[in-house]
């Protein structure tokens, strides 16, 4: 019972994100799944308040670093899991961390607009990707922290679940205002590898606790800078863009168009 408690831990980043919405109301002609925001007046930024969250993931798993109750709980945790599945090995964690990112393609793709284009999404995306492996490899480096099979010191925190996290974080952000079990599931996907990746006993549950707030706050921190960084890289000038879907020759693709 103690065990499922923590997973429903891990699930309420997913909960709380999934059910923030524009309480403003919109004229149905000026819908953001007509007008992507970056045709306005740029991104609609998280908020500083919902840094709380992912600050206190990350907290949660900084303190187990110590000689405490939250380290001997990751002890306890583990010594539960490989006693009730000694011989588990189940390594979908190892594709599930992408599932929310490819479901924004799919779902572009399948005509469900998401907030921005593809093309503002992708650079969110790969900013936001880049943001989470910077961080979480340099701390990786920093702790030095064995991993519970004892196979390397770059366990804490988990990399898996930190890239889980930052896609689902992502899609809840794109598809919140079409539909929040859009993000549930992002974040249903998101729990799963970190689950897995105890299971698989590669990780501790504070690495697990720690990599989901890392994912959500990389995020968070990509819509924040990618309009300062794009008016950087583009200045004044307005550029017109699309990315679209091409089958030619037997081989499928995106085909990418742009002016100024």
């Amino acid at each position: 019972m103690r065990f499922f408690s923590l997973i429903f831990m891990l699930c309420l980043p997913g909960m709380i994100f999934a059910q923030q919405t524009d309480t403003s109301k919109r004229d149905s002609s000026q819908s953001v799944l007509k007008v992507p925001v970056m045709n306005r007046r740029g991104l609609n930024p998280p908020q500083v308040k919902s840094f709380i969250v992912p600050a206190v993931l990350i907290s949660y798993g900084l303190l187990s670093l110590g000689n405490n109750a939250i380290r001997r709980l990751d002890f306890s945790t583990k010594a539960e899991l490989q006693e009730d599945h000694p011989t588990f090995a189940v390594h979908a964690d190892n594709f599930l961390q992408f599932a929310p990112g490819v479901a924004f393609y799919a779902l572009n793709l399948a005509g469900v607009k998401s907030k921005h284009g593809i093309a503002d999404g992708t650079a969110i995306y790969v900013l936001a990707e880049a943001i989470m492996s910077g961080s979480t490899f340099s701390v990786k480096h920093i702790v030095g922290r064995e991993r519970p099979n004892g196979s390397d010191n770059y366990s804490f925190p988990s990399g898996h679940t930190a890239n889980a996290f930052a896609a689902a974080e992502f899609l809840n952000q794109e598809y919140r205002d079409v539909s929040p079990w859009i993000g549930y599931a992002g974040y249903t996907v998101a729990t799963a590898t970190g689950v897995l990746r105890m299971y698989n006993n590669k990780h501790w549950l504070s690495d697990v606790v720690a990599g989901a707030g890392f994912g959500i706050a990389s995020t968070k921190l990509a819509y924040l800078i990618y309009p300062h960084l794009k008016k950087l890289v583009m200045g004044k000038q307005t550029m017109k863009y699309s990315l679209v879907p091409m089958y030619q020759q037997k081989a499928a693709g995106l085909a990418f168009s742009g002016t100024f």
